[in-house]
């Protein structure tokens, strides 16, 4: 038997131990491990974890390396120099690299794992000090053509990259700095996606794409590029980079290529920059893009070379290169194939610089080696305010408007248009503008429109004009030369009285219609429809198949006058208080006019409204067509009149003039209904007995 002391000995135990554990304080988690002691005395550091160096003001320059395992935290307000490679992983990886593609292998990282590095914001990394070592980096991959880097980084400071080596830096986020020194020539292989949304600036070399890897940088919003930014692609891939790119010195471009079936869409501008520093480039007043600056600091430049790379997505009208000759260069190159470039914009953009195929800024040492695309986007409109000089074609897709010359003085443009590859094809709206520079084309086929409102001459040359929309001149004057005819066009429109069509020593064949109130100049051969109002200083031959549409004011001929087939008068049937007299034709050549419209010969009456008129082919000074006014209207028994109220056709205005039978049908017809009506009279007495008789026998 336990005695009582005992008992109370035991109890009085199991209280302390309650107490203690009531009075102990809780247990706190272990940080992580700051090694900033070890960095200042240069002492290699083994990470077991995760890891911290607080920066003191100023720069550190740190000898040592960080291997082992675990992440590394770099923070304070100086700058941390790495002048060593250093190597160290997480303690598990999740990442999985996949090498796809077969013979054309690329790279793709999937659930890429969280940062072994991370910058912290006030704090700045430097890799390097302007040689070949200072990476942090692990490279357990065997990927082609350049060397992945597993230890993934967040930047929300400041990472310099002071390389002359190749290095890439895994998958990157945060929202900080990224800056590379000019000058130094290191390549940063920007691999795979990232959601990095910081600021870029390239001083040197960055590759944005290449066959091996697609690169993807949607939360980028600003590049400073003062060196060269390549982007490229592995086969079959389309790459869309929405950023903007601004550049602060001269001496910058951005080189795109990319592989066959592949696309590149760069969605934002490429600026000069006079303000913001490397963290927020921007440019005081979008106006200095297309003014030459000092030393040339505001010339930025691109080249494609052999790449199908397209300018805006159709969500934008802000062009990716704003500039003139002076602060802009764009060369298209032929490398594997030729280039191709598609504007695709909602809106209106203008190019002011020639697009050559020249080496870097020498953009017109030799002509460009590829095609331009003026994409169907609703609200596409494009000026080119520079003459081109590229070796190509030129697409102008339905829906879309492509303007040669801005209208403005100094803003002419033109293509190339001596080169084995150009022509054009016009689905879209061509509107040529001009005001000095007077303008040649050749090869225009399609089913869009042409339009010439440049106070310059725009001339056709060449058979192989063939589009077939519709021909407006508003301004100015659209000349044919050299076998170039409108026949496919489906109408010829002079809207203005300066517009002016020359036609040439061919003259101009009418298959379809002509109208407006401008000038012909040259033969007209009507074999369509042409209106009056128009001017035409040359001979006008109107065929059988020709009519001619009276509107308000007479067709004015300066040369001889053959008519045939029809005069449409149902214009002028509606209006309201005649006319004495209505000028069809005013000749104003030397000779009479020959040949009449069909079924109005001289003196022939047509009724317009309530209105009898007598046409005159020797009206006016002899020479001239006019409609006049009968002054006692009466029926003719040899020409009933022709009526032109109404929707008439283009040929009723002359079928019915002189076509009568005479006296004789009426007669006819008055016998007819008299043998009718007598034996109808007859059997209606003949009912009326028989009904009486049946009413007879009824009363019976």
């Amino acid at each position: 038997m336990r005695s009582l002391t005992h008992t109370t000995a035991a109890a009085a135990g199991v209280l302390a131990a309650v107490a203690s554990l009531l009075a102990a304080p809780p247990a706190v988690a272990a940080g992580p491990r700051d090694v900033t002691a070890d960095v200042l005395a240069d002492r290699d550091v083994t990470l077991g974890g995760d890891t911290v160096v607080t920066v003191p003001p100023g720069t550190t320059t740190y000898d040592g390396v960080f291997r082992g395992e675990g992440t590394l935290t770099v923070r304070g307000s100086g700058t941390l120099v790495l002048t060593k490679d250093s190597d160290f992983t997480l303690p598990e990886s999740r990442q999985r690299v996949r090498t796809l593609g077969g013979n054309h292998p690329y790279v793709t990282v999937a659930n890429p794992d969280p940062p072994a590095v991370t910058v912290e914001r006030g704090a700045t990394l430097q890799y390097g000090d302007g040689g070949t070592t200072g990476l942090i980096g692990h490279f357990p991959y065997n990927t082609p053509a350049f060397r992945l880097n597993q230890d993934n980084i967040r930047v929300d400071g400041t990472l310099r990259l002071s390389l002359t080596s190749a290095y890439n830096l895994g998958t990157i986020s945060g929202s900080g700095l990224i800056t590379q020194p000019r000058f130094l020539w290191g390549t940063w292989d920007v691999s795979g996606t990232h959601s990095f949304s910081g600021v870029i600036d390239n001083g040197t070399q960055l590759n944005a794409g290449r066959p091996e890897y697609a690169t993807s940088l949607p939360n980028v919003r600003k590049v400073l590029n003062q060196g060269t930014w390549t982007v490229d692609t592995p086969l079959g891939r389309t790459v869309t980079m929405g950023m903007d790119f601004y550049q602060r010195e001269y001496g910058s471009d951005i080189n795109v290529q990319s592989r066959p079936g592949s696309k590149v869409i760069l969605t934002g501008q490429y600026s000069w920059s006079d303000r913001g520093g490397d963290r927020d480039p921007s440019l005081s007043d979008p106006a200095l893009n297309w003014t030459p600056a000092r030393k040339n600091v505001n010339k930025r430049g691109t080249n494609i070379k052999g790449a199908n790379v397209q300018w805006g997505d159709g969500t934008t009208n802000r062009i990716f290169m704003p500039g003139t000759a002076e602060t802009v260069y764009i060369n298209l190159l032929a490398a594997r194939s030729r280039s191709r470039l598609t504007f695709d914009y909602d809106g209106p953009v203008t190019l002011g610089a020639p697009i050559g195929g020249g080496v870097f800024h020498d953009t017109l040492a030799a002509p460009g080696a590829g095609d331009i695309v003026i994409a169907g986007t609703p609200g596409n409109d494009v000026t080119f305010a520079a003459v081109q000089y590229y070796d190509g074609s030129t697409t102008v897709e339905k829906g879309a408007v492509l303007r040669l010359g801005s209208g403005k003085r100094g803003g002419d443009g033109g293509l190339y248009t001596a080169g084995g590859h150009y022509k054009v094809v016009n689905d879209g709206s061509l509107v040529l503008r001009n005001t000095n520079r007077p303008l040649t084309l050749s090869r225009v086929g399609g089913s869009g429109s042409l339009t010439q409102s440049g106070a310059a001459t725009t001339t056709l040359t060449g058979a192989a004009v063939t589009y077939t929309g519709t021909t407006t001149v508003s301004k100015g004057t659209l000349a044919l030369r050299r076998g170039a005819t409108l026949t496919r066009s489906r109408a010829i429109r002079l809207t203005a009285a300066g517009a002016r069509l020359d036609t040439g020593p061919a003259g101009l064949h009418v298959a379809t219609t002509l109208t407006g109130k401008g000038t012909v100049a040259g033969a007209v051969t009507n074999e369509g429809a042409v209106t009056t109002g128009l001017t035409v200083n040359g001979p006008y031959t109107q065929s059988s198949k020709g009519t001619l549409v009276l509107r308000g004011k007479p067709l004015k001929v300066t040369g001889t006058v053959r008519l045939a087939g029809d005069l449409d008068v149902s214009a002028l049937g509606g209006r309201g208080r005649p006319a004495r007299e209505v000028t069809v034709l005013d000749h104003r050549g030397d000779g009479r006019i020959s040949g009449t419209f069909e079924g109005l010969r001289q003196g022939a009456r047509l009724k317009l409204g309530d209105t009898t008129y007598r046409i005159d082919y020797r009206a006016g000074d002899g020479n001239d067509v006019a409609l006049t006014a009968k002054t006692a209207p009466s029926p003719s028994p040899t020409a009933p009149e022709a009526s032109a109220s109404g929707a008439v056709a283009p040929r009723s205005a002359g079928r019915s003039e002189d076509v009568g039978f005479g006296w004789w049908p009426y007669a006819l017809g008055l016998a007819l209904v008299v043998s009718l009506a007598v034996p109808v009279a007859a059997r209606r007495g003949r009912g009326s007995r028989r009904a009486g008789r049946h009413a007879a026998r009824a009363r019976q």
